[in-house]
């Protein structure tokens, strides 16, 4: 927990004061005009520097050889298929990654777009696992100001003028455009979901301009935040001594990233609304037979704002009106015809053709006077395809229904609602921005690193159920491409107490839906017979601990389905070694989805799908998925049906991912109170960890690793006892122990609390050194190495509430050599922990892993020692990962915060999952009463257990009246639809 007068390190306050003038302030100083005092901050006219992508040495290169050769086979396989290879080290982006990133647009699981902070909106990810990360330059906002009956001209794009293709004389594109704004007077703001762009004078010296960014971002609320709709709203205040008429001007392109513009057929459409919201929708027609897409641009029309649009427009010659046309009719008149609005639908745009659309809203502003505008964007895509063939509906179909002009009813309640989203915003992230306890540059990473559950490929649907073709739920039998899955169901009897499971091959059900998703009653026709395959919803009686309301909605758990990507580089859904880090970030803003990401894999622990894959790394054969191994993902290409797309090793054989699924079920078991999530998982738990024996290869209790990267470090060898996955192991063991008594399974309990105590023991005797654990027990050149993330077990441990695996002396020596060594001997504390030291203080260059600096590994590291008490090392440590990646003297890794970066700067895999963990810190600096209160174990009670009933521990009575407590397990089936 945090304490008072903690800190002393460095505090990075960037106040608004040093990029805005105190007086303009003071002008925008009204109705959220003027950006926060904690914001991450850039002027429009910084450079956006190149990034400096990461390479393999000589010798990593030959290590990598044999993979790299399998890896370009088995891409070139896909893509003969027509699909994308989940990881692809060999592609090279045509759009170089810059240094320009800001907060993204929208809510989560509907498409992303990211807007960079001087304006430019680019990583298109409308279509799942695809990014698009060039801009589109032709959206935009522009500005036209008269004064003085006319003397006084200006007009601009709110964009500095730096792209391709400027200043071609006779151009009829966008380079015919006034892109007048140097950038020098105008500053960009961040505080996601929000970002202000504020323009000082510029560029009209005597207009102040203030644009806020709206994003429905808001924690607990699973309506508002699944929607695919910003907010631009600007605040104008008039300095001058003359009134100005104003006009702003908002572009789009009929596109959704790359070239999709060119492909044809799109169509234009210009609408009035209701309550004066009035704009175009552009309808667009996409390729490969992907589900297609819907933008709405509009402005609200007022007493004072008047709202015009130009529904077609193109950018090169021989069409009616090209974007020069377009620009110089706002010149003149500041606005367009009103007869636009009767044109209709617009003649399909040719191939090769771009076609674009504008909205104008025009307004006076008195000398001292003040205006407000609003424009809002939409896009409505009701149904995201995979490559396999299923389709879903998109969460806010749930709201806005299927049809694609939801757009048009989506930018009209934006621009109704989005004060009322503000002030959540604002009333959920005020006590942290308070806090002044914690360091400024704290305060906003922590708010900006949530970019990721934006722009990290989220999808969220309305059902893990597939949609048919004419929009309803599909409820008959589907096959897949192969007979060779076993199906293991687990049936729960009540009346007798007992597990029963029964495993076929052949031909199964995709899309049956385990008791595990916690929605409303559904029943399914199979073998002639009525099943209930998902309960009633569950009694909010024993939906949550009653002193941990971590989520205030309860009228249903009812959240659908939810994937975010490992990464934009990593295309595999809801990576589950990676989630681990993640899901701190989930479980206190949306605790829900991460009950139901839990749900998802614990169903999957007890399929078994025997398609065969071949590993990259070893060249050698095996099953898709291993009945009892938490898998390593959702899968790429068919999500819930076909897991474990990464194939570079066999994650049957990892030892980190089984007690990974423990530990998090627990804590959210915890944290929640949920009894029936606690006994719907719970199955599952038990074959987590009873699979786990198989790798306690001496019959000490302690898991072994086997020489060869079997956990999340995936080209770090371990041999024999490892640090990492042996103290996971020994968590999870304590943790399953502790759920155990608390369902009232009594014997599994006593079973790993005997295997605990004696793992323990041998875990220090093989590892501990006097002052940190090895890295291993082997004897290698990196044995006696010191991790970073050798207490991973340990944090999860304090984070849950539940007693040290070690006593407070280890913890806090082994932390201190972390920080002394990992941290403090790079650069001076200022990149973050680098994952491996040798003990002489050089960098351990063992693997490409080893030498890395991992930005959510060191919030994690930094989690566990506020845990520990060590809040100011905690604190130098994180901060190194803003200096280098956030601030302005780093490598301009902001809304883009890479897996890794190496010591001189060069970054792995932009646009990563892993560091949410930032939030694991804000966890251990306010742990829930839930946590607090969590019931402790003693894990030196006398142990008598029998072999017998050890093994058959989780068919205890408590287990049972649990269940019939919680109205979980009556009738309900484990049933694989992997």
């Amino acid at each position: 927990m945090i304490t008072g007068n903690i800190f002393h390190c460095r505090k990075n306050s960037w106040p608004p004061e040093e990029y805005i003038s105190r007086a303009t302030l003071q002008l925008l100083d009204f109705d959220s005009a003027a950006p926060p005092e904690q914001a991450w901050r850039r002027k429009l006219n910084s450079h956006a520097t190149i990034l400096k992508e990461f390479s393999v040495t000589f010798m990593e290169a030959i290590k990598l050889l044999r993979l790299g050769i399998r890896m370009w086979s088995y891409i070139r396989e896909e893509a003969s298929q027509g699909r994308t290879a989940p990881i692809n080290p060999f592609k090279r982006e045509s759009c170089k990654p810059s240094a320009s990133q800001g907060v993204p647009l929208g809510g989560m699981g509907s498409g992303s777009i990211s807007r960079g902070f001087r304006g430019e909106f680019s990583h298109w990810q409308i279509t799942p696992g695809t990014c698009e990360a060039s801009p589109i330059m032709a959206n935009q906002f522009s500005i036209f100001i008269s004064r003085d009956e006319g003397n006084k001209n200006y007009a601009s794009v709110l964009s500095p003028g730096q792209h391709e293709g400027l200043g071609k004389s006779g151009n009829q594109g966008i380079s015919s455009w006034g892109w007048n704004l140097s950038g020098q007077h105008s500053t960009y703001h961040a505080l996601f979901p929000r970002a202000w762009t504020i323009y000082d004078g510029e560029p009209d010296p005597e207009l102040k301009i203030s644009c806020r960014q709206i994003s429905p971002f808001i924690p607990h609320n699973y309506r508002d935040s699944s929607l695919p709709t910003s907010v631009f709203v600007y605040t104008l205040v008039n300095t001058g001594k003359e009134r100005a008429k104003v006009s702003l001007l908002f572009t789009w392109a009929n596109s959704i990233g790359g070239i999709s513009h060119l492909s044809g057929d799109h169509v234009n459409e210009p609408f009035i609304g209701e309550d004066g919201v009035s704009g175009v929708l552009l309808h667009h027609k996409t390729a490969k037979e992907n589900p297609p897409v819907t933008f709405a641009i509009a402005a609200c029309e007022t007493q004072n704002v008047n709202v015009t649009v130009l529904p077609c427009f193109g950018l090169s010659e021989g069409i009616p009106v090209t974007a020069k046309d377009m620009w110089s009719k706002m010149v003149q008149d500041g606005h367009f015809d009103r007869e636009n609005f009767n044109t209709g639908p617009s003649m399909p745009s040719s191939p090769g053709e771009t076609s674009c659309a504008a909205v104008s809203a025009s307004t006076w502003v008195e000398p001292h006077g003040k205006c407000t505008v609003a424009f809002a964007l939409a896009w409505s895509s009701p149904k995201v395809k995979f490559m396999k063939g299923k389709s879903y509906h998109r969460r806010y179909t749930k709201f806005y229904g299927t049809s694609e002009r939801a757009a048009l009813n989506l930018v009209h309640d934006a621009l109704k609602n989005y004060k009322r989203w503000e002030e959540e915003i604002e009333n959920w992230q005020a006590p942290i921005l308070r806090d002044d306890r914690l360091p400024e540059w704290y305060k906003f990473t922590l708010f900006n690193e949530l970019y990721f559950l934006v722009s990290g490929g989220t999808v969220w649907t309305d059902s893990t159920l597939p949609a048919s073709n004419g929009g309803s739920i599909q409820h008959q039998t589907t096959t897949t491409e192969t007979n060779n899955v076993k199906v293991t169901e687990a049936k729960v009897n009540c009346k007798q107490g007992v597990v029963i499971e029964h495993s076929t091959v052949g031909l199964y059900d995709s899309t049956a839906e385990s008791s595990l998703n916690g929605n409303d009653e559904t029943t399914l026709m199979r073998n002639g017979e009525d099943e209930s395959l998902i309960p009633q919803r569950r009694d909010s009686k024993y939906s949550r601990h009653p002193s941990m309301p971590l989520d205030a909605q309860n009228d249903s758990n009812d959240v659908g389905g939810f994937l975010y990507l490992e990464g934009v580089e990593y295309i595999m859904w809801c990576t589950y070694d990676v989630h681990f880090y993640a899901s701190y970030a989930l479980l206190m803003l949306f605790p829900k989805i991460e009950l139901s990401i839990q749900r998802d894999f614990a169903k999957a622990v007890l399929c078994e799908d025997g398609r065969k894959v071949k590993f990259l790394a070893e060249g050698n054969s095996g099953i898709r998925k291993v009945r009892g191994a938490v898998p390593h993902d959702l899968g790429t290409h068919d999500p819930w049906h076909e897991m474990n797309a990464y194939n570079i090793h066999d994650t049957s054989t990892w030892k980190d991912l089984n007690p990974k699924f423990v530990l998090q079920v627990y804590r959210d078991f915890t944290a929640t109170g949920d009894l029936s999530f606690g006994a719907d998982v719970w199955p599952s738990v038990c074959a987590a960890i009873e699979y786990m024996d198989r790798f306690d290869r001496d019959n000490d209790c302690l898991i072994e690793n086997d020489g060869f990267p079997d956990q999340t470090y995936d080209t770090w060898t371990v041999h024999g006892v490892s640090a990492y996955c042996g103290g996971l192991w020994l968590a999870s063991l304590q943790a399953a122990a502790a759920m155990a008594l608390q369902l009232g399974d009594r014997a599994f309990a006593d079973r790993c609390k005997s295997k605990f105590v004696k793992a323990k023991s041998v875990f220090e005797a093989k590892l501990w050194n006097g002052s940190y654990f090895n890295y291993d027990s082997g004897s290698s050149s990196n044995s006696k190495s010191i991790q970073t993330d050798q207490l991973a077990g340990q944090w999860y441990t304090a984070s849950s509430g539940l007693p040290d695996l070690f006593d407070d002396f280890k913890i806090e020596s082994a932390l201190q050599k972390i920080y002394d060594f990992n941290v403090m001997k790079v650069r001076g504390g200022r990149m973050g922990a680098v994952n491996g030291m040798h003990p002489n203080g050089k960098v351990d260059e063992t693997c490409m892993q080893s030498r890395e600096i991992w930005t959510g590994v060191t919030y994690a590291a930094a989690a566990t020692m506020i845990l520990a008490g060590m809040e100011e090392q905690a604190f130098t440590t994180a901060e190194g990962i803003f200096i280098a990646g956030w601030s302005e003297e780093g490598y301009g890794y902001s809304f883009q915060t890479p897996e890794a970066w190496t010591t001189d700067g060069h970054f792995r895999s932009l646009i990563y999952m892993r560091p949410l963990a930032i939030w694991s810190m804000q966890w251990a600096l306010s742990l829930p009463k839930a946590i607090l209160e969590a019931p402790k174990i003693n894990m030196m009670d006398r142990i008598l257990v029998s072999p017998h009933s050890a093994r058959s521990s989780h068919n205890d009575t408590g287990v049972r009246k649990i269940a019939k407590k919680a109205k979980c397990f009556n009738n309900s089936v484990f049933h694989c639809s992997c």
